[in-house]
Parts: C-alpha cells; structure tokens; sequence
C-alpha cells in the first residue's frame, strides 16, 4: 500500500523553508507522494457550493496563502531525490494545454520523471468567470486537453483538430521522461468516475461512495478496452492513523484501493518528528501490503 499526503502546499508547508523541510522528512519516512491543491484566485463572495466540507465552503481565508501547484513542486524537486510530485488537483480546464504539457514535460524531466498529473474540472463557478473561462463544457474541454497534452509527449510535429484546441505540426520538448505523464482523474462524482476508467491512469475521489464510484470506474474501463486493475485508485482515510494501521491497510485494499492519502495538517506541529514516528509505526508496517 502506497501512502500519499494531501492539502502539501498549504499553511506552513507553503513557505519556502517549511515545504523543503516537510518534503523531506517526508521521503526520509518512506512516503509516497505529496500533492498540492490549487485555485488561482479566492473570490470572497461566492455561491457555489464547496462539495468537500458540510458546510459548503472552503476552510480559508482571503489571504490565505495557497502557492502554485507546479512551482511549488518544482522547488520540492529541486530539494528530493524519489518522493512523487503530484497535483491534487490541478483545475484542468482554467489551463491552456499547450503551454501545461511545456510546464509538465519540463517538470518531469528534470524531476526525474516523478510528476504525477492529478486533475480536475472545477466546482467554483466564480473562478471561471473571474478567469474569463466557459464554466459551461468544462467537461469536455478537459478530456479534450487531456487528449491535446497526450498528443504533443507523443512526438515531434504533431497536430490535433478538436472542438477547443487546433494546431498543425507543432513540437513540444523536454517530454516526459517516461513518454507521458500519469493523469489521475479527481473527483467525487459519476462523471469523474467514468473519465478515469476512460481516460485516467488513477482515480482520486474525494468522498462519497467509495463501491459506488469504483464499479463505475472499472465497467467504463472495460467498456473501453482498458484493465481497471492498472488504474491506481487513491483513497483518503485517517483510520491508517489508528491503532491498527494493517488491518486499515488491508480494509482498504479488500475494497480496491492502492494508495492512501493523508491530510497535511495531522504533521503541522511537529512536523520532522511527527513524520518520522509516521513512518516507522505506519508507512513501514503497510508498505508490502
């Protein structure tokens, strides 16, 4: 069982300082994977609704300081050797791909190739407006970037024809060090369920029903003639906190799940420390499961 931490750019692990000490002592402990969250702009009035707390809305403030995704991980890169690079998520639709897949190939390989792309298409319909991005067809746009970034990893004098994006003979370099870079689908609802089995080398849902989601996923995978079982499903969970972390462990992976996610703030007050007891009471019991 893989084990990633969650909400990594924020709060004191956004600080240039803080995030190089909290990555490692995280790849000191043996974790898998950080992964930032993103939004570009904080409207103070907005409507939407946060579908990732009962309250409907985000737990922070105007100013609070929420760091770019990718820069972010790039001065993580420049201070690790192995610990994965991931974006959970990146609000894909509010990109442009063309200039993304220069950012994501060039991260990747000087990296290393440990980028992981998690991805999603958005809930806060104020950003979009604030951005000048169609809330509408956000779905689409973003399968078709994914298709538009896939497309220029794959070689050199490319071209695409889609609804969103059009170019003939184009290269793109650096290239992911692998040739692509892993795209995990974020999200807690059937549509994104149905995007990772179509589309997603992981699945990250954010709540919601677990069994649901990945029957889901795994019937769309099939449907398109992919293995569900090499789809990598992420799962966030405090019970591996507990008393029991195997038996957690193994809870989880009864239920398909690869990777377990953690939040950032259970290591904030002490974090080298705290990181270290995590690793050797939790990250090492469950690694061979």
């Amino acid at each position: 069982m893989k084990v990633g931490i969650a909400f990594a750019n924020i709060l004191n692990f956004g600080t240039p300082e803080g995030s190089i000490k909290f990555a490692q002592s995280a790849e000191k402990a043996g974790v898998d994977s950080l992964w930032t969250v993103e939004h570009v702009i904080y409207p103070s009035n907005y409507d939407s609704t946060y579908p990732y707390d009962t309250s409907g809305k985000m737990m922070m403030a105007p100013d609070t300081d929420l760091t770019d995704p990718l820069i972010w991980l790039t001065w993580l890169a420049a201070n690790t050797s192995s610990i994965r690079l991931g974006t959970g998520i990146l609000i894909l639709p509010e990109r442009n791909p063309l200039v993304l897949a220069k950012e994501l190939g060039t991260l990747d390989y000087l990296s290393g190739g440990r980028v992981e792309l998690g991805i999603g298409v958005g809930w806060l319909k104020e950003e979009f407006d604030a951005l000048g991005i169609p809330w509408e067809r956000r779905g689409a746009r973003t399968d078709e970037y994914v298709a538009v970034m896939q497309k220029l990893w794959s070689g050199n004098e490319v071209s695409f024809n889609g609804e969103f994006v059009s170019f003939e003979n184009i290269s793109s370099n650096p290239k992911p060090v692998n040739g692509s870079v892993p795209i995990t689908i974020g999200g807690h609802s059937d549509a994104a369920a149905r995007r990772a089995g179509r589309i997603g080398n992981g699945f990250f849902p954010g709540n919601g029903d677990l069994e649901h989601m990945l029957n889901l996923m795994n019937e769309t995978a099939e449907q398109n003639g992919r293995d569900p079982k090499e789809i990598e499903v992420n799962w966030g969970d405090n019970e591996i906190m507990g008393s029991d972390p195997i038996a957690a462990a193994e809870k989880l992976k009864s239920q398909g799940v690869t990777r377990v996610i953690v939040p950032s703030v259970m290591f904030l007050n002490n974090t080298e420390e705290q990181l270290a007891e995590f690793g050797e009471r939790v990250v090492s019991k469950i690694s061979d499961i």
